[in-house]
């Protein structure tokens, strides 16, 4: 028994907690959902090592892994979002089996990303959007906020509508699409009425919707029986043709999603870790890559039983080029329609549970990101309607006008994915920034080799995206006005970039030593 356990949080920061005997000598302590002094922490679960140096990461255990476990669960949902869906099906018709390489490849590219972002939040005890805030100017960091709201939006849009989408489905065209998009406004009630409940109640959630979407892809994947001699070979043997170029240029720039790179910086902070402490930092640090690798490995699986279920459906057919989100089930039951179970019914299920967590991860990320950047004090149903709004007032507007034409909402989604691209090196250049900064993570900035890998990769992205971009806007701009306007906006967002870059490795910074570096000296 440990009676009267003091918790490692500073004292302005203590509030009366709760603890439980917890088996090799540590205390889990719950935390109230409150502020706590002038500023609203993520709430959760503290872990503490008997220990009391801290200096020395405690051996191998399968329960505290467990109590690590939820964070990489909710970051993996953006993996899984419809707007990754309708990629994943899109590739599998257009390309077979052809880019299962890339996939893979992506995969990894994006959780090394998130791997930092969670290296961020436990190394300093502070997430992405705080840090920009305090490490740039005032400029810049509200610059930063705007492109991470515009990404979220845009992220938003298309999560809503995959889940108006869903409804639709399984309502048998009853509910309309913009209906749909009315239901899925009020998820972020859902979320706020269990985020009361604990941040595990919260994560439970989630887990029954990733639950939902395995069990609906992997019996989607089990009737169709996909070639396992292909699948193998896609993944396996690079091949790259130019009728593919454009999937394969879709498929990379899908990896990384704004809005996810700062949430999971924040998500990592709901397991209470001193961040002067080495040792405890370490550990977290090591669960959290075994629990977000974890999560990572499941999304990709999924991704790859989608993309290969529409390679073997629709790949080489006439409607190869045709097939979206809108009438996916549709040809899938018209394919697959004598299965065991309506297969229309079970994608719309899957559909459903990857738009509600997404939509609902969305909204946690829009309360971190404006509380961060603009450093906000107000309720957290007030601040959930505000961000809910952003996204839901003009999804409906695109819901009413667009409702289910096909075209349309291709177009739509085209644009939004360029939107969310754009916004990517302002979410990764400051990530790579921060951590490659010894006074704000201390021993724990990562090595010279690992920072130009981590760039490279950042480079490849941001490039990729680029080109995306490019294409696009040549062959959406037409006029000398419009052009004139379109090179003027270009100018100033190449600019922001090269500012953004060169802030990396010096500067003037408003950021006073923080988390672990406060062991030095």
């Amino acid at each position: 028994m440990h009676n009267g356990t003091t918790s490692s949080l500073p004292p302005e920061q203590n509030s009366t907690l709760h603890h439980e005997d917890a088996a090799g000598g540590e205390s889990i302590h719950l935390l109230p959902s409150d502020y706590v002094g002038d500023e609203e922490k993520v709430t959760g679960i503290e872990i503490e090592a008997v220990d009391s140096t801290g200096q020395v990461p405690p051996p191998f255990s399968w329960r505290k892994l467990l109590e690590f476990a939820g964070p990489g669960l909710l970051m993996s949902v953006a993996f899984l979002d419809p707007g990754n869906l309708e990629g994943d099906l899109q590739a599998g018709a257009i390309a077979g089996y052809s880019l299962l390489w890339l996939l893979m490849w992506s995969t990894i590219m994006g959780l090394v990303i998130q791997l930092l972002s969670l290296r961020l939040g436990v190394a300093t005890g502070r997430h992405l959007a705080e840090l920009s805030r305090e490490e740039y100017p005032y400029w810049a960091s509200i610059l930063l906020w705007f492109m991470a709201e515009v990404a979220l939006i845009g992220a938003d849009i298309q999560e809503v509508i995959g889940s108006a989408i869903a409804i639709n489905i399984l309502s048998n065209g009853f509910v309309p699409i913009w209906g749909g998009v009315l239901i899925t406004a009020f998820d972020c009630f859902i979320f706020l009425f269990l985020e009361n409940y604990g941040v595990r109640k919260l994560e439970a959630f989630f887990a029954v919707l990733m639950t939902t979407m395995a069990l609906s892809f992997a019996w989607m994947f089990i009737d169709t029986r996909p070639s396992g001699e292909e699948l193998m070979l896609g993944l396996f043997l690079p091949r790259l043709s130019a009728n593919t170029i454009q999937k394969a240029v879709g498929v990379v720039g899908c990896v990384i999603t704004p809005h996810n790179v700062f949430l999971y910086s924040a998500l990592v902070q709901s397991r209470k870790i001193d961040p002067t402490k080495k040792g405890k930092v370490q550990e977290a640090l090591n669960y959290y890559t075994i629990e977000s690798s974890t999560a990572i490995l499941v999304s990709f699986t999924l991704n790859l039983a989608v993309t290969t279920i529409f390679a073997k459906g629709f790949y080489g057919t006439s409607r190869a080029e045709n097939i979206g989100l809108v009438n996916a089930g549709q040809y899938l039951q018209e394919r697959y329609g004598s299965g065991s179970f309506p297969i229309l019914y079970i994608w719309g299920v899957g559909l459903l549970a990857a738009g509600q967590s997404s939509t609902m991860t969305g909204t946690y990320a829009g309360q971190f990101i404006m509380e961060g950047f603009l450093n906000l004090r107000m309720k957290k149903w007030v601040r959930s309607v505000i961000t809910r709004s952003c996204a839901i007032i003009p999804t409906i507007v695109v819901a009413v006008v667009f409702n289910r034409s096909q075209d349309s909402l291709d177009s739509l989604n085209e644009w939004l994915n360029v939107v969310q691209g754009m916004q990517i090196p302002f979410a990764i250049i400051p990530l790579l920034t921060l951590v490659s900064n010894e006074r704000i993570m201390g021993v724990f900035k990562i090595g010279t080799t690992i920072e130009r890998i981590v760039w490279s990769i950042a480079a490849m992205v941001i490039m990729i995206n680029g080109y995306v971009m490019l294409s696009f806007f040549l062959s959406q701009v037409h006029g000398f006005v419009f052009g004139i306007v379109v090179f003027m906006v270009a100018s100033g967002y190449v600019g922001f970039i090269a500012y953004l870059i060169s802030c990396h490795g010096g500067g003037q910074s408003k950021l006073s030593a923080s988390g672990f570096s406060r062991l030095e000296g």
